[in-house]
């Protein structure tokens, strides 16, 4: 059964990594609306540092911190995440959940069932749907409609010549690549404003890179170029839309932190309201469903090349 929100809600955190200790951490610490519960990770000394940083107590049993949260947040590898969200969900805990919410569809729909089989509320933390320039560009976007194209590039140079990213020592990044770190970016930008995508083309580029075209409901296309491997020289992120109203151009936008405390809050309103946040797990299976798809044609792709 799904926990009731108090006037506080105890929210607990899974995960002690780089994105977890700048983003996931600060924003709980600093939310005035909630209690920061506690932290459990993988490595208890990693939450434990981290719990001590953050003013909260380290749990060395999730179970135990799942028992004392009304809700938890995740900031974890997404097939390390996806079964501690289904046992979140069934211990009654609303979840925030980072993207991709897991790199199979069986492992994403497994979440969105528990989640839906728990009735708890799910936020998939898509920072652009949250950050406030370009949650609000979205959403003008969204009502203007007329749109027929969409053009996008996510260059990012996390392991181009000199990074030193912490995030370059991530596992499944350097397994998966761009097209799953910065995809569901992407994805969650053009369905709200193109609709579901209904057709994929997907042919890969030079080291990680992958090249998409997209057909979606609203009878709009799009193209999308991801990568994490670009170098530092040609980093860019830039996506456009052109229609009736001419080219609008996505805006940058502010920090992790605050978009994340944006997150929490939308967390809170569909727990107490029982109305489902756009962008929630049932969302995050597509999202996973189309990557997946893509990933599938772009090997097809170059296996047919061989």
């Amino acid at each position: 059964m799904a926990k009731l929100p108090g006037a506080k809600p105890r929210i607990g955190l899974l995960g002690t990594g780089p994105w977890a200790a700048r983003t996931h951490a600060p924003a709980l610490a600093g939310h005035q609306g909630v209690e920061f519960s506690g932290v459990w990770g993988r490595r208890p000394e990693a939450a434990e540092a981290l719990a001590a940083a953050s003013g909260t107590r380290a749990y060395d049993d999730v179970d135990a911190l799942f028992a004392a949260s009304d809700a938890v947040a995740l900031a974890l590898p997404p097939d390390v995440q996806a079964p501690l969200a289904v046992r979140a969900a069934e211990a009654g805990c609303h979840v925030l959940l980072d993207k991709p919410v897991a790199t199979t569809v069986a492992g994403a729909r497994e979440v969105a069932e528990a989640v839906e089989k728990a009735g708890v509320a799910s936020v998939v933390f898509c920072t652009l749907r949250f950050a406030a320039e370009t949650a609000r560009w979205i959403e003008e976007r969204t009502a203007a409609g007329g749109w027929f194209l969409g053009e996008a590039h996510w260059l990012g140079s996390l392991y181009g010549p000199g990074s030193t990213s912490a995030y370059a020592a991530s596992p499944w990044r350097r397994e998966k690549g761009g097209l799953w770190d910065v995809g569901p970016h992407v994805l969650s930008v053009y369905l709200p404003v193109l609709g579901d995508v209904t057709a994929i083309t997907a042919v890969p580029g030079p080291a990680d890179t992958h090249h998409l075209v997209l057909r979606h409901s609203s009878g709009a296309s799009s193209t999308a170029t991801l990568t994490l491997s670009a170098p530092p020289e040609a980093a860019e992120v830039s996506l456009a839309l052109y229609g009736t109203g001419g080219r609008a151009e996505l805006p940058r936008w502010g920090g992790a932190v605050e978009a994340f405390g944006t997150a929490v809050d939308a967390l809170i309103t569909a727990a107490r309201t029982g109305e489902p946040h756009p962008c929630d797990a049932r969302f995050g299976l597509r999202l996973t469903e189309i990557l997946t798809e893509a990933e599938r044609l772009a090997a097809q792709s170059a296996a047919d090349k061989a």
